[in-house]
């Protein structure tokens, strides 16, 4: 077994020409998936989530959506499209697109009404309100939806291999050619490539997120620890702890 481990590294190695370009389609299905899933499921999630209704919609969508099997959607779309990767790229886009769909209703639908309410006070139109309020606030939920959906299109993009796509999948499918260590060295790229994607789309998560909302998530974090209390900087920095122990509570003893 450790030998089968040493020899698909080594595969990776004498092969990485041929694994850059599986890898390059495999990205390239995925993110075309993707491109559509956030073309169908912003616009929607973001109306839905400022109108604050129909939210039976977004969810009962997302449930169905999780509850396809992606071999199923496969099936049931090849005698239209035939075999090929459009045929991949549909079940992508359906397995992509409720994570989208939901997060951003939420996000946007979550947004504090007071908040919404002083940015009409200022005269904002509901337009306005959704792209300079609303929109920003929601940033954060919304790109954990996207990063979900981001690793679901990566992974299952795989499938592509056994209905005649391209990408990783053609190595993980045919291990008649390329052995046990090819099929793990590919899919060691592709573990490897959920993660980078999960760490990009953290990092994007994170720098999106407004200051306030950053402040506010330390606040209630140090609130939450026992004997802390929590300092606000004159210049709206951040917050900072500052701890009080028993001695500093309990009363100074008397002087004689």
């Amino acid at each position: 077994m450790s030998n089968t481990f040493i020899e698909s590294f080594k595969f990776i190695g004498d092969n990485h020409a041929y694994i850059l370009n599986r890898l390059y389609s495999h990205l390239e299905i995925a993110g075309v998936a993707m491109g559509i899933a956030l073309a169908i499921g912003l616009p929607i999630g973001l109306l839905l989530g400022h109108v604050h209704r129909f939210s039976f919609l977004a969810i009962n969508i997302s449930n169905l959506g999780r509850a396809l099997p992606s071999v199923g959607i496969l099936a049931l779309f090849l005698p239209v499209v035939g075999v090929g990767v459009t045929d991949v790229i549909i079940a992508l886009v359906i397995l992509a697109f409720p994570p989208i769909l939901t997060n951003t209703y939420v996000a946007v639908d979550q947004v504090d009404v007071d908040t919404v309410d002083a940015a009409r006070g200022l005269g904002l139109r509901g337009w306005q309100v959704l792209t300079k309020v609303e929109l920003p606030l929601a940033l954060p939920l919304i790109f954990a939806g996207i990063r979900t959906s981001t690793v679901f299109a990566i992974a299952t993009a795989t499938l592509a291999g056994f209905f005649g796509g391209g990408g990783l999948g053609d190595i993980i499918a045919n291990q008649a050619s390329f052995k046990l260590q090819g099929v793990l060295g590919a899919t060691y790229v592709l573990i490897a490539l959920a993660f980078v994607s999960q760490l990009v789309f953290l990092a994007i998560e994170r720098a999106v997120t407004p200051a306030g909302l950053k402040i506010n998530q330390r606040r209630n974090r140090f609130r939450s620890r026992p004997g802390s209390e929590v300092i606000i900087n004159q210049d709206g920095g951040e917050a900072v702890e500052d701890e009080i122990s028993d001695v500093a509570s309990s009363p100074e003893p008397a002087t004689r």
